[in-house]
């Protein structure tokens, strides 16, 4: 055992060893030392301290934002938003010019929500199979073909656009959803495919062969075995997927057409041709990042547990 080993780690240690078998003390010992290890780090003063500043200061320029949004375009245009606190002006005007005006900012709206959730349930469905066949079936080329996805994500998404364009326009689907969600999930599955590659085979081995000693063929091990398992690496990587597509502009700029433009592109256009009017953009962001914010505290523990996911791995 190591020198530097906490008592507490050691008394944890010796709790494992007691339970563990002679086969499995090791092996367990070693996964005991580095949880407990971990979690001492992590809960040391100075780590929770550091996490209360960076969280601070990471949020700081949420709420100026949020302050803005309430604030009349006098006070925007010529004042800090920090001095809301010796002149408190409270307004509802941003917003009522943002929803109610002539910026569409409703149909915006709704066409990200129609491009968001297929652009993340396809590359999540395609990247679960692709996974599984990569981490739990042999065939020829199996590892080539893995270092070959995992490759694709040097690809920098810039060079991609205008070839993908020219395929869309033979095709006949540009300016179509079709085109947004092929795009987003093209981008997004290398990744998908490594994380979730990653994450099954974390999954011990004698589980699977149990199955298939019961009988259990590949789509039975994929539902009925290893698909509960995967629920905080699926939410984990929704998550990115989610505040990537939902936030995206260079595609949307590129790919949307006019009917199909998303909230990135109409914020851009609420400061007016002649940016007279970026008062607006304030309450505009504020309303498109709200849906996010949700979705990301409403997963944050599948999130935390997706991310964890074999850190203490034996």
């Amino acid at each position: 055992m190591s020198e530097t080993t906490t008592p507490k780690a050691k008394s944890a240690l010796d709790e494992a060893d007691a339970v563990a078998g002679p086969s499995e003390t090791r092996k367990l010992s070693r996964k005991e030392q580095r949880s407990v290890d971990a979690k001492t780090r992590l809960a040391s003063p100075w780590a929770s301290g550091f996490a209360l500043v960076l969280a601070i200061l990471w949020s700081v320029p949420t709420f100026g934002l949020f302050v803005s949004s309430f604030r009349p375009e006098r006070a925007i245009k010529t004042e800090g938003w920090w001095t809301f606190f010796s002149n408190p002006e409270v307004s509802l005007e941003n917003y009522d010019a943002v929803l109610n005006g002539n910026t569409d900012f409703a149909g915006a709206f709704l066409n990200t929500v129609v491009i968001t959730i297929p652009a993340v349930v396809i590359p999540i469905t395609l990247a679960l199979l692709a996974a599984y066949a990569f981490a739990w079936m042999d065939f020829k080329g199996r590892n080539f073909l893995f270092v070959a996805v995992f490759a694709l994500q040097v690809v920098p998404i810039q060079i991609a656009l205008i070839p993908l364009l020219t395929q869309y326009v033979n095709f006949g689907i540009d300016s179509s959803l079709w085109v947004l969600w092929l795009s987003h999930s093209i981008f997004a599955l290398p990744l998908a495919i490594f994380l979730l590659h990653n994450f099954m085979m974390d999954i011990p081995r004698s589980l699977i062969e149990a199955a298939r000693v019961d009988g259990a063929g590949h789509v039975k091990i994929f539902f009925q075995v290893l698909l509960p398992l995967l629920v905080p690496a699926i939410a984990s990587f929704s998550i990115f997927q989610f505040l990537w597509v939902w936030n995206d502009l260079l595609i949307a700029l590129t790919f949307a057409g006019p009917d199909l433009a998303p909230l990135t592109l109409k914020i851009g256009d609420l400061a007016g041709s002649r940016g007279s009017e970026w008062q607006l953009l304030s309450a505009g962001a504020f309303i498109a990042m709200v849906v996010p914010l949700a979705v990301f505290l409403g997963l944050q523990r599948f999130f935390v547990r997706g991310l964890l996911a074999g850190g203490v791995k034996g």
